[in-house]
């Protein structure tokens, strides 16, 4: 095992757009990014993967084969870190691999979540102990599964003098409530990118809308942003957790089916931005007093989500997490190297303030070389 707390977070989100690859060094318990690598998945894995992620008509031998070639794509990732670093095998204590989720339904009668990309094979192809699976144990506790990212979010962005939000947004948006007394609530609010990043790839054949120009060039409507936000998921309370499940192009299909006459596409990419971004502005007015908010995750680099963000929450700032010393786009990586450390060292954590689990249980399980 290895004396120099390196631990490295594999991620593949929402969008479903590639692995990210974060080598982390900690002090105690205080995360350092050292290093990052993206590897984008290949149109082929993608267009697999998004078929899984329907759930319906399942072809086991696909779900098998995605599962395994996923997992290839994750160690490809961790081999090409280390070669980027000059680092060893053995100068990495443990990997936290998060995998790509494909379904999740935490109502179901039997709650459950299916994240893909075999931590068997990233092990024995990385020579690096592994740590997988999260999700499931928080869920048979009772806890929604997700988010999880919160927990770094809990443990590393608290202000002594305000209260803090740290605003997720991936495919799927969530926040983190952190006030100044070690209080702290977590849930999805609902889309992020995924439905622009839908409807920019039917119309322009692009995988995102660029600093959402797209969205900035149409035309919002009004009737439509208010059949969106008439979804019941934004009026449950939390712990609640979402995804593609019900965010997705059938979702979208029947919201625009009932208006009387067709939007321009580029009306249909304005108001979308506007559902992220009024979802998200509510579901934080509704949860706190904030002072700050930080961003991380792709939404962060859409200037026009941002932008429209900062008017709808008026006086409470919002800058990205790399004011707080954490680039964006690494923070859910980091997060699942973090909790690798938790889980490697026997810790329990706590989520009942974020998934609504019955008690702190050891998060995952472990593929030890």
């Amino acid at each position: 095992m290895s004396d120099s707390n390196y631990y490295i977070g594999l991620i593949s989100g929402t969008s479903v757009d590639g692995v990210d690859c974060a080598l982390v060094q900690f002090t105690q318990d205080v995360p350092k990014v050292v290093s990052t690598i993206f590897q984008a998945m290949t149109p082929e894995l993608r267009a697999k993967i998004l078929r899984l992620c329907q759930g319906t008509c399942i072809d086991m031998h696909l779900y098998g084969q995605v599962d395994i070639e996923i997992g290839r794509v994750f160690a490809n990732s961790v081999t090409t870190l280390l070669h980027q670093t000059g680092l060893k095998a053995s100068d990495i204590t443990a990997i936290g691999s998060h995998g790509q989720t494909v379904f999740h339904d935490p109502s179901a009668e039997f709650p459950f979540t299916l994240q893909l990309g075999d931590p068997n094979t990233i092990a024995q192809l990385t020579g690096i102990t592994t740590v997988a699976d999260f999700r499931r144990r928080d869920m048979a506790v009772g806890g929604e599964g997700a988010p999880l990212a919160p927990l770094l979010h809990r443990n590393c962005f608290r202000s002594p003098t305000c209260t803090r939000v740290i605003l997720n947004i991936g495919g799927i948006s969530n926040i983190t409530v952190l006030d100044t007394a070690d209080g702290c609530l977590a849930f999805d609010t609902g889309p992020g990118n995924v439905l622009m990043d839908f409807w920019v790839e039917q119309h322009l054949h692009k995988t995102f809308d660029k600093d959402g120009n797209w969205a900035a060039s149409g035309s919002v409507d009004a009737e439509l942003v208010e059949l969106f936000l008439d979804e019941p998921y934004f009026a449950l309370l939390p712990p609640k957790s979402t995804g593609r499940e019900l965010f997705n192009a059938a979702w979208l299909e029947t919201k625009l089916k009932q208006l009387k006459a067709p939007p321009r596409a580029a009306d249909v990419q304005a108001s979308l931005l506007e559902l992220t971004a009024q979802s998200i502005a509510r579901a934080i007015r509704s949860a706190a007093h904030a002072d700050e908010v930080y961003v991380c995750g792709g939404g962060a680099a859409n200037g026009a989500l941002m932008q429209r963000l900062q008017t709808l929450l008026g006086e409470v700032a919002v800058a990205s997490t790399a004011a707080l010393g954490v680039d964006p786009d690494w923070v859910e990586a980091a997060a699942f190297a973090w909790m690798a450390k938790q889980t490697f060292e026997g810790k329990p954590i706590d989520t009942s303030a974020l998934t609504g689990a019955s008690e702190p249980i050891i998060l995952g399980g472990i593929y030890r070389v």
